[in-house]
């Protein structure tokens, strides 16, 4: 089992790919349906969606709603349509390591040339083959197995990419996270418990929950989680969860879970999922470059700091690690918010940080010592992520 860090927040076992982690902080967002659905049909084979003016489909064909508003993501088609759509994008991740252990995931294709496919997963599902202590090799939808190469990974985000010489192959289709409302209807797709091609279905249960996993500090990873009450185990991790259309809008990542007599951590109804707008950049980076970088605020939290917001306990020194210096924030400010979000501790506002891009300028809220409250525009720095 891992070692839990949530800082001031509640403390709750999570289960991974064959682990466990922990989940804190509190965010709330309000949902609605759309209406205006029309009739479409989708080709078995193709996948190509044509009119139905009538409302019905030949066999080979199945009846899907279409046109809802865009800014929803209400149920446009049928479950089963979804999973013909999605499930050979997505492939089951094996590891072996060379003491006879090993680990098992999910991933999802995320790009393909002639030549080889590219994989995205969880850093935890493929960490225990890092620098030849084992083997990775996958299986793709209709049972065809591959070894696999870590082209590279992000702990920061419990984020890795990995590749496969094999071509052409079906690629996932790429959703809105952003556009998540709570009560959207969303599918995880994975291989729990070792049951490859596995489907669950669920909502949108809460948005910018922030996660913390680990077994130590200098494997935290921080999440700005999309919170779903569709059933996610262990061997979920890596796994695409998909919107209302099929398009992946998170990476499966974490469950609470209740501790049972068998050390087994199960679904009960709170899986945690990376979202997608967050993990396209490092996915892109680690394909272009073989890593990834990360926003840097230019602070170190006091960690001991009991009342609400993140006190800062130290400021950072050095090419892209002085953005808070440059806004003029000092030291002993308490942060309470950042772009416009609630920060109720340290580990939220790490999560939130981290949510951005390095680069990006964001609205930071907090209350020097002795002070009163004062916004700094302030321009994240960058560092390389570990």
């Amino acid at each position: 089992m891992n070692q839990i860090f949530t800082g001031s927040v509640a403390k709750i076992a999570l289960g991974f790919a064959l682990g466990s982690v922990v989940v804190g902080g509190v965010a709330t967002a309000a949902g609605v349906l759309g209406t205006n659905v029309v009739k479409a049909c989708v080709d078995n084979k193709t996948n190509a969606i044509y009119a139905s003016p009538t409302g019905t489909c030949t066999a080979t064909r199945t009846l899907v709603n279409l046109g809802a508003p865009a800014t929803t993501n209400s149920p446009l088609m049928s479950l089963s349509s979804i999973v013909s759509k999605v499930s050979p994008s997505v492939v089951t991740i094996n590891v072996s390591t060379t003491n006879g252990g090993g680990d098992t995931g999910s991933g999802a294709i995320i790009k393909s040339d002639a030549t080889a496919s590219w994989i995205s997963t969880n850093n935890h599902v493929i960490e225990a083959a890092v620098g030849g202590a084992g083997t990775i090799s996958i299986e793709l939808d209709n049972g065809d197995s591959y070894d696999a190469t870590i082209v590279g990974r992000d702990s920061n985000y419990d984020l890795a990419v990995i590749k496969i010489n094999k071509g052409n192959l079906p690629v996932i289709g790429f959703g809105d996270s952003a556009a998540a409302l709570v009560g959207d209807p969303v599918i995880a797709f994975g291989s729990p418990l070792a049951l490859d091609r596995t489907v669950t279905s669920g909502i949108v249960s809460a948005l910018n929950r922030p996660v913390v996993t680990g077994t130590s500090a200098a494997s935290e990873s921080y999440v700005d989680a999309i919170q779903t009450d569709a059933a996610i185990n262990p061997g979920n991790s890596g796994g695409p969860l998909t919107d209302g259309v099929g398009n992946m809008i998170g990476i499966n990542a974490a469950i609470a879970s209740t501790t049972t007599s068998s050390g087994q951590a199960g679904s009960i109804g709170l899986g945690f999922a990376i979202p997608y707008n967050e993990a396209k950049r490092i996915f892109a980076e680690i394909i272009a470059t073989g890593h990834s970088n990360r926003p840097v605020l230019g602070v170190v939290f006091d960690t001991t700091y009991t009342g609400k917001g993140a006190k800062i306990g130290q400021l950072t020194t050095g090419t892209g690690s002085d953005a808070a210096t440059k806004a003029g924030i000092p030291v002993g400010t308490v942060i309470t918010s950042i772009n416009g979000a609630r920060i109720a501790d340290y580990t939220a506002a790490i999560v939130r940080i981290r949510s951005f891009a390095p680069g990006e300028k964001i609205t930071v809220v907090g209350t020097p010592n002795g002070g009163t409250s004062k916004s700094y525009t302030v321009t994240l720095g960058s560092a390389v992520s570990n």
